[in-house]
């Protein structure tokens, strides 16, 4: 396997690009290269088999809609509220709206792996080992809300984002506002 780190990167880039544009049908090691404009060959000698792409483009997804640090940090400093996890909500929002493409290559993979069994293992193992360290932030940040709450918050921001990518229901209601409904809703008081 190729080592170079930017190279692997900039493929998984292309690789969603891809995916987000063509679907899963359409991502390829071929389409890959002429995405990233590499030659034949290059991105199978990164990723060797159609599943080891596949946990690269989850692994690159992970890495781009990552919080920024610093937001991180300066919510650390706050004290522990129902107001700071609907800013951390808020802020989950933001990314993935915000970064079309990553977005509609997760869903696109998540699509897939309906058809495809071992496509939904590697994506159960991705999507609860998120989901865990979502807990562990809540509960090391001291919000309110346990397992069951995030679970509830997932479900919903996934249903949110479908819907703002694709065709909103209602565009007169701001993120804002859904966020702190979905927050009243299903946080304890």
């Amino acid at each position: 396997m190729a080592r170079n780190p930017a190279r692997r990167r900039a493929i998984a880039d292309a690789g969603i690009v891809v995916l987000a544009h063509e679907g899963a049908r359409g991502l390829t090691h071929r389409a890959i290269d002429a995405e990233a404009g590499l030659p034949a060959g290059t991105t199978s000698n990164y990723f060797r088999s159609r599943e080891a792409l596949i946990v690269g483009l989850f692994d690159r997804i992970e890495e781009r809609l990552a919080p920024a640090p610093e937001v991180l940090e300066l919510r650390a400093s706050e004290p522990p509220s129902r107001a700071l996890f609907a800013e951390y909500v808020r802020d989950i929002v933001r990314r993935l709206l915000g970064d079309r493409e990553v977005t509609l290559a997760l869903f696109e993979l998540r699509l897939e792996a309906a058809r495809r069994p071992e496509l939904a293992a590697e994506l159960a193992r991705w999507q609860r080992a998120g989901f865990d360290r979502d807990v562990e932030f809540n509960s090391a940040m001291g919000l309110p809300g346990g397992r069951r709450e995030i679970a509830l918050f997932h479900y919903a921001v996934d249903g949110l984002i479908l819907d703002r990518l694709v065709s909103p229901i209602d565009m007169e209601t701001s993120i804002d506002e859904i966020v702190d409904a979905l927050v009243a809703a299903i946080l304890p008081k």
